[in-house]
């Protein structure tokens, strides 16, 4: 791997750059993979994913060791293939750089997650962060997610789904339009657009993209987002700022650009020193950053900068007086309560003829965002009502609130693929009518058991296709 002298001029005096190691770590040919496993999803069957074979053991994943920064991350000692795993299409875990999960520590470290929160990941396919602040935040919480690229909110909205909360709310939004929601969110994660070079190793495709041009684009990009969407923190709220860049300029120039332009004090983060994490301070303001060596950590390149705003104030939140979302009825919610679990209170939503299931508490938020945010997905898709029956969706299958007692069926691993390639599988059971898949204790998706043939309503546009 060949990595452009302009590139590493470009680094010269940043702390903790290393040159010679810088290189070796590159041309080395390592590739770091790692994995965090979701919270939310069966814990028993989450023990035999991680270590002890049981019955899972042909999924088991080959754990190297622990993220040292995250609750969840584990590092692997190969990557398998994942898109032969059906575990990793229940939700299990995902598939994540090491580096970002430090995000973790950003929002511990700055924010009360006990407290009810309402926190926004403004650039969020593929979702890795998404997932991540899912697994943080309390039940009584709400996460925006966000993503302007219509074709990368279609994989981001595919990856919150699998993940299984109902707590959170899909976007596709311009950062322009979140100014709407003025002093709304407690917490802003912007994991930036940026020049990449902190995935030369992992995408060496990447390193013929990167000019010093092009970093001074981002930086003026990053500029626009930053400015566009900061109406929408509230007062005392806490911003998140990463890149996958090493430069200067997408960082800590960024660091002191905010400070220069907005009323806010920029945050410290303890870390380990065994993490290998240097921190740094930005030339005006010093600002405190992070920023993630390949040859000083296990990871990719990573930056992150933490900052409390100042001013403000607080939102007073405004439903419309008329929605796109209407309350289901007591008939439509008589059908579909036995399909919940009752542990888990939520409001019932209706949208033309499709229902979706919410936190009652968020009420007024939901109806606020639906009326000025263009919204993909809001909570967990329940389905649709036919006649006295509920014709249910994916995302009930794969979610936290569905009830642990519906009829399910458990497919052996070649079974399970069948199913996620959407063919025609064959089970037994003598019960008939809608039916959960499992591998290993997680769910999977429906077939529907009829007389003489078995229907698979595995989603057409998720299916493996890789022969």
């Amino acid at each position: 791997m060949q990595l452009p002298q302009q590139f590493l001029d470009s680094l010269a005096g940043i702390k903790g750059f290393n040159k010679e190691s810088f290189i070796q770590v590159h041309e080395s040919g390592e590739q770091v993979t790692s994995v965090r496993v979701n919270p939310f999803k069966p814990i028993g069957a989450r023990e035999s994913l991680l270590s002890d074979p049981l019955s899972i053991a042909d999924c088991r994943l080959p754990i190297a060791a622990k993220i040292p920064w995250s609750s969840y991350g584990y590092y692997l000692t190969e990557r398998p293939s994942f898109i032969f795993d059906p575990l990793l299409h229940a939700g299990a875990y995902y598939v994540q750089e090491a580096s970002g999960m430090f995000v973790e520590q950003a929002l511990k470290q700055t924010t009360d997650t006990s407290q009810p929160l309402r926190v926004l990941d403004l650039c969020a396919a593929p979702g890795g962060k998404s997932t991540l602040l899912q697994s943080l935040i309390n039940d009584e919480s709400l996460l925006v997610s966000n993503e302007v690229i219509k074709s990368r909110a279609t994989i981001l909205e595919e990856n919150c789904t699998k993940w299984g909360g109902p707590n959170v709310v899909v976007t596709n939004a311009d950062p322009a339009t979140f100014a709407r929601l003025e002093n709304f969110f407690d917490v802003i994660v912007i994991d930036a657009p940026c020049s990449g070079s902190g995935l030369f190793r992992r995408e060496p495709e990447a390193i013929a993209e990167w000019s010093e041009q092009n970093v001074h684009l981002c930086f003026q990009r990053q500029q626009r987002i930053l400015a566009d969407v900061f109406p929408a923190l509230k007062q005392g709220g806490v911003l998140i700022y990463s890149t996958c860049s090493y430069s200067k300029q997408e960082d800590e120039d960024i660091a002191d650009w905010i400070m220069d332009t907005f009323a806010v004090t920029g945050l410290q983060l303890a870390t380990e020193p065994s993490w290998g994490i240097v921190e740094v301070a930005s030339d005006k303001h010093q600002a405190p950053g992070y920023r993630f060596f390949p040859d000083k950590i296990k990871g990719e390149g990573f930056f992150i900068s933490c900052f409390r705003k100042e001013e403000g104030g607080h939102a007073t939140i405004r439903p419309p007086k008329k929605s796109l979302l209407q309350k289901a009825s007591k008939h439509e919610t008589a059908i579909i309560q036995p399909w919940l679990n009752s542990n888990k209170p939520v409001q019932l939503w209706k949208q033309k003829d499709q229902i979706l299931a919410f936190p009652a508490i968020f009420e007024k938020e939901l109806l606020t965002i639906v009326d000025q945010l263009y919204v993909r997905q809001a909570g967990t898709g329940i389905g649709k009502i036919a006649g006295n029956d509920l014709i249910p969706d994916h995302a009930l299958a794969v979610s936290t609130i569905i009830n642990d007692t519906i009829v399910a069926v458990s497919l052996k691993k070649e079974e399970a693929i069948q199913y996620l390639r959407k063919e025609e599988v064959s089970v037994s059971t003598a019960l008939k009518g809608w039916t959960l898949v499992q591998y290993g204790a997680y769910n999977l998706g429906w077939i529907k058991v009829l007389q003489n043939r078995i229907n698979n309503y595995y989603p057409a546009n998720w299916r493996i296709l890789k022969k």
